[in-house]
């Protein structure tokens, strides 16, 4: 190569010197004061912006506190720092609640599954009544049919049978008429003789048709009726989202035990501090009652809770904290949960326990099922929405327990002429 050409260009290495050239100019620009091209170098309190040392001296900042840009700077930052960290803890609060909600939506996917699931398992269960009752229904119809069938074949084989003897009769007679003179005079006696015939007329059939008023009338109805044989009507049920999530539910949520963790969404509603259960229905007004059977159980209590109740903090089981309850510790000994609590003496163990919420009175009444003696009466004045309440406790082993179940009620169907009345009363068997 000769000393007159040029050397190659590096054309990252131009482009390189250039970016950091526009850097450097932006840099200077951004620090030099845009009225007088000095050097920024205080920071104005007051209007809180950097200005430079004539800018200081100027009308518009001249009776203003400035400093150092370094020492406003220092200060500024631990000031903006300060506001940071409740901004990262509410940002924390949000990937939280984010990742909750995430939770929520997943297990309301799974949720939905298993009450459809479960929806099915039911029905299928009063297909299967309706199937056996059609095919029960069938049955009676062919067996009357058979019957019926078997009466009109004798009947007819009877009437076949004089039918063929009187056309026999008949068929002699005329025979004898078409004989000459004296072979048919002397043959009379003897056609006299067959001419007569006992005749007797044809029974009329009764009942002989189909009963068709007796297999087609009101049977839905019937069968609607027979299904309360085998359908059992609790007078409230649990309600699963307000549940610890350690508790386990029969499939129409009469029965509540303790069991295995499961991870559940700590929804508002749960009772998330208590190993307990809310009932579905809450009650404002009127009278209720429900009977719960609470078997062996060595802890448990039963009765009723405000709608308000903390579900997230440990709290005490008493009125003062929106609890009218009584319960059995340590498998012997049975306490109203007062403030202090009530021992109660009971002359045989309970295996079932009656609740009655009269709300306009303020009473909670707890009676006990096996011999119909009343245990405590709650007397108050209730504010709000009052909700069951049931916590089914542990055995020993911690991994099981007796559970709570809540008594079916009796059904009964009373037919007037222009409608039809449901009583239902509480079993106690």
């Amino acid at each position: 190569m000769s000393t007159s050409e040029r050397p190659p260009i590096n054309l990252a290495l131009k482009i390189a010197a250039e970016y950091f050239q526009e850097q450097r100019t932006s840099e200077n620009t951004e620090e030099l004061c845009i009225w007088h091209n000095e050097k920024l170098k205080l920071f104005c309190q007051k209007d809180e912006e950097t200005i430079c040392l004539i800018c200081q001296t100027s009308k518009q900042h001249k009776i203003h506190e400035c400093c150092p840009v370094g020492e406003a700077a220092l200060e500024k930052k631990k000031e903006i720092s300060a506001k940071l960290q409740p901004l990262q803890k509410q940002l924390k609060v949000l990937n939280k609640t984010n990742e909750q909600w995430e939770e929520t939506k997943t297990y309301l996917k799974s949720q939905t599954n298993e009450n459809e699931n479960a929806i099915k398992k039911e029905f299928g269960k009063l297909h299967q009544f309706l199937w056996e009752e059609e095919a029960a229904t069938l049955i009676k119809l062919r067996q009357e049919e058979e019957k019926k069938l078997w009466v009109m074949s004798v009947k007819l084989e009877s009437i076949e049978n004089k039918i063929k003897d009187l056309s026999e009769i008949i068929s002699d007679v005329e025979q004898a008429i078409r004989k000459k003179d004296i072979p048919f005079l002397q043959d009379y006696k003897n056609t006299k003789s067959r001419a007569k015939y006992n005749f007797v007329d044809p029974e009329c059939i009764r009942d002989i048709l189909i009963d068709s008023a007796k297999h087609m009338g009101t049977l839905k109805f019937r069968t609607w009726r027979k299904m309360f044989e085998v359908i059992e009507c609790a007078p409230i049920t649990l309600d699963p989202n307000t549940a610890q999530s350690n508790l386990k539910f029969s499939e129409e949520l009469t029965s509540v035990w303790y069991g295995s963790k499961q991870l559940l969404p700590d929804n508002p509603e749960r009772c998330s501090s208590r190993m307990a259960v809310l009932g579905a229905t809450g009650f404002v007004s009127g009278k209720h009652s429900w009977t719960v059977e609470v078997g062996k159980g060595k802890d448990w209590y039963i009765g009723m809770a405000r709608e308000s109740i903390r579900r997230k903090t440990t709290i005490f089981l008493n009125p003062a904290e929106g609890f009218w309850v009584i319960g059995l510790c340590n498998g012997d000994t049975y306490w109203a949960q007062t403030t202090p609590r009530t021992k109660l003496v009971v002359k045989y163990k309970p295996q079932r326990v009656t609740v009655e919420l009269d709300f306009d009175k303020g009473k909670v009444v707890f009676i006990n099922a096996t011999d119909l003696t009343p245990m405590y009466t709650f007397k108050d004045r209730f504010t709000e929405r009052m909700f069951p309440y049931f916590s089914p406790g542990m055995y020993e082993d911690g991994k099981s327990s007796n559970p709570l179940r809540i008594c079916p009620m009796s059904v009964s169907i009373d037919v007037e002429q222009t409608k039809t009345k449901l009583a239902c009363w509480q079993k106690h068997v």
